[in-house]
């Protein structure tokens, strides 16, 4: 059983919309999730970055992130691509970490598009 760790969040009054973040733990990572780029004037991409921790005893190569927002999103990039869920509220990403036992994963470039007012609602990174 792995130890839940509460993501922390701070405010910042110069953003155009909040910043929105979930964390989860599925299996023997533990993994949080946040926007860090709201779309500009003209553009509807939002950046996210994600964060995991491997807590095992085993080797892996490949992972599962699946991600779940409160709105439809369209996948752009990031990963190593997309296996489901375009155009739905549930994306499931291909990861190609090579895993230690207790390793980190962390990038920033999962980009997808949608309206206003997206958040994330849920995240898991599975092996």
């Amino acid at each position: 059983m792995s130890k839940y760790v509460k993501p922390v969040i701070s405010l910042d009054e110069g953003m155009a919309e909040g910043v929105y973040a979930a964390s989860g733990s599925n299996g023997c990572y533990t993994a949080d999730a946040y926007i860090h780029q709201t779309p500009e004037t003209g553009r509807r991409d939002y950046r996210i970055q994600v964060n995991g921790k491997h807590s095992a005893d085993h080797t892996k190569e490949a992972q599962v992130l699946t991600i779940s927002f409160n709105q439809n999103v369209t996948y752009v990039s990031g990963g190593a691509g997309l296996i489901s869920g375009n155009e739905t509220t549930t994306l499931k990403v291909k990861l190609a970490y090579h895993q230690n036992p207790t390793d980190n994963i962390g990038f920033g470039d999962l980009v997808v598009t949608s309206d206003a007012g997206l958040a994330i609602t849920g995240v898991s990174i599975t092996d």
